[in-house]
């Protein structure tokens, strides 16, 4: 993809006002060693000519009553993070690009975006910082705009960082304050528990041995009366309902499983985070944005998958989500969960598909003044972990788009071939 960013402008953005300066507790889930890590993603708006000064203004006011995320990562013992609410704010870089949004096709294809382009770039030793938020905003000679964001994940989670970006886009269309005003309480874990937060009854599997391969990236866009007619015809054999998300996570890990075509008494494991906010007594407050999901794993057979209808996956799913509020509770109170491994580490092996929601967290309604992004693109964080981010597709266009890095190239046009077919034509 021909073209060039060039950065004009690198620097702290801090609150605009006065925050308390204090350290605060992350919650025992904050602090899962899985969660010390950066999530990565490009955000195109088609408009936007001022959007960089009306950003930066923006994101200093949320960072008032956001005041933890200008703060400082710290472990004042091992495994025990906190947040020191120093007020340094977050890295703000500023670029433009030579190019029109168009000419690039909105970034479409996601195999030849230039991310380092249009994420952050290495902030300066000197510069004595470690923020928890960074974030670039492209301009483009359309008038167009790229946000590329990366942020701690120990303080987040999807719905929360989504949360947090949606109150910069009300500030920024003039709003004098959030609609949702944040909530920290990341006290939820029962404090007697929080002490046993290794989980001293699971099995602590050492790391396996670090497979070679590099998986592919394939998109696979489904339009959303093929998702409609999906459901429906579900819903007339069994007489129940079920979601999007479980319509293509049941296609996923089918035609997924058929392409890789193991042994047929191969065991295989789907792995889904599942929003937990609601499964507390009493519910977390509508303003939280720390980390609350679980994982939801799945067990099936090579055999039973690449035999089964749609339907009976689906089914297969629906009933392990039945299982959340037992499995979550136990975790709650430092029981052994199912299996007696540590949901939070599943084996990472090519056995092993993880998938993910993005079309319900919130990136997709943040508006900063000129409408919301034509489409949010994830970023792969390893390549030697199968997954796959249901997404949207980009505007103006109506259905779902599921971005996956799942199968070696030798399995990657199978895999599509069972993908594409299935969806169209495989019996219910």
């Amino acid at each position: 993809m021909a073209m060039s960013v060039i950065r004009t402008k690198r620097g702290m953005v801090k609150p605009a006002k006065e925050t308390p300066l204090t350290t605060l507790d992350l919650s025992v889930m904050d602090r899962l060693p899985v969660l010390r890590c950066n999530a990565r993603t490009l955000h195109v708006f088609r408009h936007g000519p001022e959007a960089t000064r009306v950003i930066r203004e923006a994101l200093s006011l949320a960072l008032v009553p956001y005041y933890p995320l200008a703060g400082r990562l710290i472990e004042s013992k091992p495994r025990c993070l906190q947040i020191e609410c120093s007020g340094e704010g977050v890295w703000y870089v500023e670029a433009s690009a030579d190019c029109t949004l168009h000419s690039v096709n909105f970034f479409d294809d996601v195999q030849s975006i230039p991310y380092d382009d249009l994420l952050p770039d290495h902030i300066p030793e000197n510069e004595h910082v470690d923020p928890l938020v960074q974030m670039q905003v492209t301009k483009f000679g359309c008038g167009g705009f790229v946000i590329g964001l990366m942020f701690c994940h120990s303080i987040c989670d999807g719905l929360g960082a989504a949360q947090f970006l949606n109150a910069v886009g009300e500030l920024a269309r003039g709003l004098n304050k959030p609609t949702i005003e944040p909530a920290w309480h990341r006290d939820f874990f029962p404090p007697q528990e929080a002490e046993a937060e290794a989980q001293p009854n699971l099995k602590l599997l050492g790391p396996p041995p670090m497979p070679d391969y590099q998986l592919q990236h394939a998109n696979i866009d489904m339009p959303m009366d093929q998702i409609k007619q999906l459901k429906s015809s579900f819903e007339q054999v069994t007489g129940q309902t079920c979601s999007a998300f479980e319509i293509v996570a049941a296609k996923f890990w089918s035609s997924r499983t058929r392409a890789i075509d193991l042994d047929p008494n191969t065991q295989l494991k789907l792995v889904f985070f599942a929003n937990c906010r609601n499964l507390l007594n009493p519910p977390l407050p509508k303003g939280f944005y720390g980390n609350c999901f679980f994982p939801v794993t799945i067990t099936a057979s090579c055999e039973f998958l690449r035999d089964a209808t749609i339907i009976e996956v689906v089914k297969v799913i629906q009933e392990a989500k039945g299982e959340l509020p037992l499995e979550f509770g136990k975790y709650l109170k430092g029981e052994c969960v199912s299996g007696g491994e540590d949901p939070f580490a599943p084996p990472l092996t090519y056995t092993t598909l993880f998938i993910s929601e993005w079309g319900r967290l919130g990136f997709n309604h943040v508006d900063y003044r000129w409408g919301p992004p034509v489409h949010v693109v994830p970023i792969q964080g390893s390549s030697i972990i199968p997954v796959g981010i249901v997404g949207s597709l980009p505007l103006p266009n109506k259905g779902i788009r599921l971005m996956t890095w799942c199968v070696k190239e030798e399995h990657k046009l199978p895999f599509l071939d069972h993908m594409h077919g299935a969806m169209d034509q495989e019996p219910l």
